[in-house]
């Protein structure tokens, strides 16, 4: 019996050791994983960096007559409540007063670049250049709506901006200036109609750009 005895007490004293032993691992991964939970909450509610009043911006079309790419920059012309987009001549090429526009918000575009393109191509023995195939890059963009003062027509154009800081300085800006309203992660220009009207982004949010 004693014999019998010393070995069960042997065998839960080496299972509790054991399950000690589980368990401090278990501790420390979860340690990081609730600092990762917490981390998006700190990062939503820094503040949002001032934006420049002009900056470089690539015009990805939307306006009517001009229907390629153009490299630039724009610009808040505050004293005239527009924004301004010049070449890179400096040459004033189209305006989007503040009051046209009906909403804004940052967009997130992933493309393969030309490079990995090139070398996912290429007859390369053993499949030496797969991985290219998964290489993609993400660019950042300030889209508008817009609605011509003079034409009533309605447009979306967008702008091709350099990274998220820029892109959220910006876009926060732009709202404030244009007195645009908050949906989530776009900003509108409610109609001022009497009465109660429910709109599409009264309950949609858009993927946060990552």
């Amino acid at each position: 019996m004693n014999g019998l005895f010393k070995n069960n007490m042997s065998f839960a004293v080496i299972l509790a050791l054991g399950l000690l032993a589980s368990a401090a691992p278990a501790q420390q991964a979860s340690a990081p994983a609730t600092q990762q939970q917490s981390a998006p909450a700190a990062q939503s509610q820094a503040p949002v960096a001032a934006a420049p009043q002009t900056f470089k911006a690539r015009y990805d079309g939307g306006v009517f007559g001009y229907n390629r790419k153009i490299e630039g920059n724009l610009s808040f012309d505050d004293s005239a409540n527009r924004l301004v987009f010049r070449d890179k001549k400096d040459q004033v090429l189209f305006v989007i007063p503040y009051q046209t526009l009906s909403a804004a918000f940052a967009d997130v575009r992933s493309r393969r670049p030309k490079a990995a393109t090139v070398v996912g191509s290429l007859p390369v023995p053993y499949g030496l250049n797969f991985p290219a195939m998964f290489v993609r890059n993400k660019y950042r963009y300030l889209t508008l709506q817009y609605r011509d003062a003079e034409t009533d027509a309605v447009g979306t154009t967008s702008f091709k901006l350099g990274n998220k800081q820029l892109l959220e300085s910006v876009l926060s800006a732009l709202a404030r200036k244009a007195e645009l309203t908050r949906r989530g992660e776009i900003f509108v220009r409610p109609r001022k109609d009497e009465g109660t009207r429910t709109g599409v982004y009264e309950v949609a949010t858009p993927p946060q750009p990552q």
